[in-house]
């Protein structure tokens, strides 16, 4: 689980074949300052486990559900990507709950930059487009949102200076690919409205 609020980016110094997936060799800044084997981390949202440990350098194994569901899969030598630990019991949770697992990507739209200030658009399915609400949580790459209009199949957000300068959302571009894992609460919503087979509906209880 995580917060959505990223703690620095990090840049992909390798990545080797290892089909049907990649190994992928990370700088991952102070984000590896206490990392294990096992820990995991949020790449532009997306939760990846540590598989190996060199200094600065963090090594993660991304299959291909995850190269062909996210924008993982387009990462090149040299690119940034935002890097978040763990949530630990008893952390302030300054954004919403992240799960780590990315509904679809979407496409950037429309970027409108006043000053230091940008509002950008987003592309994305309809389907998920309907869990958008104004001034609702969204993640895009990993970093936790506050949705500003929505329409049938796009949404805006405003980014303050910070989060340009210190997230990859400042480094997007319109058609760029990014990440979205929409709010938690609003799937679990979506699910309870929908038809069920009343034949499966009711529960019996061992009396």
């Amino acid at each position: 689980m995580f917060t959505g609020l990223v703690e620095c980016m990090g840049t992909v110094v390798d990545i080797a074949d290892e089909s049907p997936g990649v190994r992928l060799r990370i700088d991952a800044g102070l984000v590896a300052d206490d990392a294990v084997l096992g820990a995991s981390i949020a790449i532009n949202g997306c939760c990846l486990t540590v598989v190996a440990v060199e200094d600065s350098i963090l090594e993660f194994e991304a299959g291909s559900e995850t190269l062909s569901r996210t924008n993982l899969g387009s990462l090149e030598i040299g690119n940034n990507v935002n890097l978040e630990r763990s949530l630990k019991v008893g952390d302030r949770l300054g954004g919403h709950y992240v799960t780590g697992h990315i509904d679809t990507t979407g496409t950037v739209s429309e970027r409108m930059d006043n000053k230091d200030w940008s509002t950008i658009w987003f592309n994305l399915p309809r389907s998920w487009a309907k869990l958008l609400v104004e001034k609702g949580s969204v993640a895009v790459d990993g970093v936790s949102l506050t949705v500003v209009d929505v329409e049938s199949e796009r949404f805006s957000v405003a980014l303050i200076p910070h989060t340009l300068e210190v997230t990859t959302l400042g480094q997007r571009h319109t058609g760029d690919v990014v990440n979205l894992e929409t709010d938690l609460l609003a799937k679990y919503v979506q699910r309870q409205l929908e038809p069920h087979d009343q034949t499966t509906d009711s529960v019996d209880f061992i009396k």
